[in-house]
């Protein structure tokens, strides 16, 4: 069985490092307006493999360490890493974030009850994938690479990668915290391309989270993602020019959750709200949303690619009800932002790694499940879209509008879905969008564990999720004349 390694051990004693000694380096920074500080400790171990034409084009293997500490003053933070865990890096780091936070004035955080709860344990891995052998790896792609040309000869070629991730994590505060958290992390990914005459398409998919290997060598896991990829790219060959224009949208589960979190999820994280520049920004306690809408921000769902049993700042993540049958309850918090908003902690503080300050980041963003079958939602469409998967989108956190491509979509005409489309986009504003959805199916589905969520140049990972819902009258960008 593998030995999972005590953060203490590695990141403390293997630097000779005692906890007294890092309760002297934030004494450094304590005082005057400062009244919290804190230092997180990070070891990473990563590992890619990919495959392309069936041959091994690219394989990494990389280790990282660092520490950063940080100083907060009221609305002010001053923040400095290092790449060296030293006594010695840690008191000039130290004395570097004092005499950021420490200059200038700060507006003082209101009284709240910041303490953590009791931690969890949501990936009891005994053998991360990162200690699996390269050699089983490789072997896992060429299963990809074989299952997915085998679904239809117009496959001409397949690109597959496996990622992993195994971190080590401590933070240290101020307040006498200590915790520490180790957190596999995994993926694998297919593309396909499909030809067709002079046709060419491709399709995507592939998943994963904070589990074991194992679950990647099942047919349900390799076998599926390859099936998936190859089908959406077939699906594309077939695909005709999408309508442009006003009409009814129906996204499907799973993954359309993309949406959710892009164009209404960054505008419930504090930091914007605390800011004002957020649409959401005053609106705690009024309709922001149709009454069947009830979004929740939850980090701790089992093996999940976005759950944590502690966030970056040592909180345990939580289950948080952003927006409950319509009415804006509350925002996704880290410490700082929670206590100058005087607000609960969340355990939304993340960062992507010791060389990024933390803030308030969603974990898994979703929309819970409503009464209405979903094939009820397609039968009460006349005339409209219906929206399987997203590609690339853009959101405008200040006023909420989207643009987002649709990887995967198709016509609904009198209450059937009929082609498939390629080349549509939505186009609206998260707050109006919310309000215009009229059903909600009852089939929940997260995402299979592909989400990166990028914000202020720093990427860390997260999930989402939506059941079927009905949009009425959201504008389709398109190609069809």
């Amino acid at each position: 069985m593998h030995l999972i390694p005590d953060p203490r051990r590695l990141l403390l004693d293997a630097n000779e490092l005692t906890t007294h000694k890092v309760d002297g380096v934030l004494s450094h920074i304590l005082g005057g307006p400062i009244d919290y500080a804190d230092i997180y400790f990070e070891h990473t171990f990563s590992e890619s493999v990919s495959m392309e034409e069936g041959i091994v084009k690219r394989a990494s293997r990389n280790i990282s360490q660092g520490a950063g500490v940080r100083g907060v003053a009221g609305d002010k933070a001053g923040y400095a890493y290092s790449d060296d865990i030293t006594l010695h890096a840690l008191e000039h780091a130290a004395r570097t974030a004092r005499a950021i936070a420490d200059s200038g004035s700060a507006s003082a955080p209101a009284a709240v009850n910041t303490t953590p709860g009791k931690p969890h344990n949501l990936y009891p891995v005994n053998v991360p994938p990162s200690e699996v052998a390269v050699a089983d790896k490789v072997a896992l792609l060429r299963e990809v690479d074989r299952v997915a040309r085998a679904h239809d000869p117009r496959i001409v070629n397949v690109m597959a990668s496996f990622t992993s991730q195994y971190k080590v994590v401590l933070v240290a505060t101020s307040d006498g915290l200590v915790v520490g958290d180790v957190q596999p992390l995994s993926r694998l990914s297919v593309t396909c391309v499909a030809q067709d005459g002079s046709n060419r398409q491709i399709g995507s998919h592939g998943g994963g989270g904070r589990g074991e290997f194992g679950e990647f060598t099942r047919d349900s896991g390799f076998g599926h993602y390859a099936r998936e990829a190859a089908r959406q790219a077939l699906v594309n060959l077939e695909a005709v020019e999408a309508p442009a224009g006003t009409m009814d949208v129906v996204l499907g589960s799973g993954w359309p959750g993309i949406l959710l979190h892009e164009a209404v999820g960054h505008g419930l994280e504090a930091d914007f709200n605390r800011k004002g520049v957020s649409a959401f920004s005053g609106m705690i306690g009024k309709r922001v949303a149709s009454e069947l809408c009830t979004v929740v921000d939850d980090g701790t769902l089992l093996g999940r690619r976005g759950s944590l049993n502690v966030d970056d700042e040592g909180t345990p993540t939580s289950r948080t009800v952003l927006i409950e049958n319509g009415i804006l309850k509350g925002y996704i918090n880290d410490r700082m932002n929670a206590r100058l908003l005087g607000a609960p902690l969340t355990g939304n503080g993340r960062r992507e790694s010791y060389a990024h300050a933390p803030m308030p980041r969603m974990t898994n963003t979703f929309m819970e499940a409503g009464t209405t079958p979903p094939e009820e939602i397609i039968r009460g469409v006349r005339r409209g879209l219906y929206a399987v998967s997203f590609g690339g989108g853009q959101v405008d956190i200040t006023n909420g509008k989207f643009v987002f491509s649709a990887s995967e979509a198709y016509l609904i005409e009198d209450g059937k879905i009929t082609r498939p489309v390629k080349g549509a986009t939505l186009i609206g504003n998260g707050p109006d969008a919310l309000t215009r959805v009229s059903a909600v199916g009852s089939d929940l589905a997260l995402d299979s564990g592909i989400g990166t969520c990028g914000k202020e140049g720093q990427s860390v990972p997260v999930g989402v999720g939506m059941p079927t819902i009905r949009l009425d009258a959201i504008t389709v960008g398109g190609t069809a004349a």
